[in-house]
């Protein structure tokens, strides 16, 4: 596992993600701590720590005695997930200054321009993704809100990877994110809103028909 500055925990976590997205760690297998701080060549203590972290998130469950396990997949809940977030990230955006997302308009008009496949690898279509979202959502200064939608995407990603894999092939819409920009170049926040809300439910059909399959 790379090292860097990041606090180690952070590193674990990040690393079990990954395993989790990949397919190495199965959904329905106790976590044997032991083991798996050895493999990874940590304590146990960051490790734990990464664990409560993912409890905390809804990634991973816990029973008495029996340890950790990571909570199985359900359509249900990814459109739940789905439903929360869109109603977060518009609160967000509506608790945005009016005259700042006028002025970043035009750059994510260009943004979304620039990235216009119309398939790309998942890996590069999430990477995207939360770079021109927290671009469009930069003006938010609502830390405890913006930290809940943070953790919440966690989650959400964990099922793209596990229903799609990095470098599978996905579907994806610029014109949703166009609409959006355009919507806030004209300084209309109402249309912008609902655009956002329709560019996240259709994310979710396009997950949703891979998970099911």
């Amino acid at each position: 596992m790379p090292i860097d500055n990041r606090p180690l925990r952070e590193q674990v976590k990040e690393e079990l993600l990954r395993r989790l997205g990949s397919g190495t760690i199965a959904t329905n297998e106790t976590i044997n701590e032991v083991e798996l701080a050895t493999e990874l060549g940590v304590s146990r203590t960051p490790l734990r720590e990464a664990l409560i972290t993912l409890e905390r998130e809804g990634v991973i469950t816990s029973e008495r005695g029996k340890g950790f396990r990571f909570t199985p997949l359900s359509a249900q809940e990814f459109r739940d997930l789905t439903a929360i977030v869109a109603t977060l990230e518009a609160l967000a955006l509506e608790s945005s200054d009016p005259e700042y997302l006028t002025k970043i308009a035009p750059q994510l008009l260009e943004e979304a321009h620039a990235f216009s496949l119309p398939q790309a690898p998942h890996d590069v279509i999430e990477r995207y993704d939360d770079a021109w979202h927290d671009l469009l959502l930069s003006g938010c200064t609502n830390e405890r809100l913006m930290k809940l939608i943070t953790s919440l995407k966690v989650t959400m990603h964990r099922y793209e990877r596990v229903a799609l894999g990095d470098q599978d092939v996905l579907e994806r819409s610029a014109v949703e994110h166009e609409r959006i920009a355009l919507s806030l170049q004209r300084g209309d926040l109402d249309e912008a809103v609902v655009a956002l809300k329709e560019n996240w439910n259709s994310g979710m059909d396009r997950i949703l028909e891979r998970l099911t399959d």
